[in-house]
């Protein structure tokens, strides 16, 4: 019997544009041809006034610290191997909020609004945004 992974995407026709991104370095985020307005998490329409007419564009990888916990329990294979580690929302420069995960980073120097940079890790076959300060 396999354990279910929670922490592998699966990508499908819609996904595949930003997974192809990320293990090339680059963050995409999604834009609409009719409001203007960036979102994040990628959608096939926009979620600010429901058109359709949304495309795939690069980010600039910069961000500021939103909020953020630093995890040091968790029972959820694989997680539990990483403890502890720091879960993050930070706004992206292009407006949308993102949750991720913060590297590089001391727990005692994160700071809410804080210059951060995409940064990516690589595990299970996957590239995944991440983010770190900026230098």
């Amino acid at each position: 019997m396999s354990t279910a992974r929670y922490d592998i995407p699966e990508p499908d026709t819609f996904t595949r544009p930003y997974w192809e991104a990320a293990a090339a370095g680059r963050l995409l985020i999604r834009r609409c041809g009719a409001c203007g307005r960036a979102h994040h998490y990628p959608r096939e329409f926009c979620p600010h006034c429901w058109s359709e007419d949304v495309t795939w564009e690069e980010a600039s990888g910069r961000a500021a610290l939103y909020t953020w916990s630093t995890v040091h329990r968790n029972d959820l294979p694989p997680f539990g191997d990483r403890t502890p580690y720091t879960a993050a929302v930070v706004d992206l420069a292009e407006g949308p909020r993102m949750m991720t995960e913060l590297v590089n980073c001391a727990e005692s120097g994160l700071r809410a609004g804080m210059e951060l940079e995409v940064a990516f890790r690589e595990g299970d076959g996957f590239t995944f945004p991440v983010f770190r300060a900026r230098e």
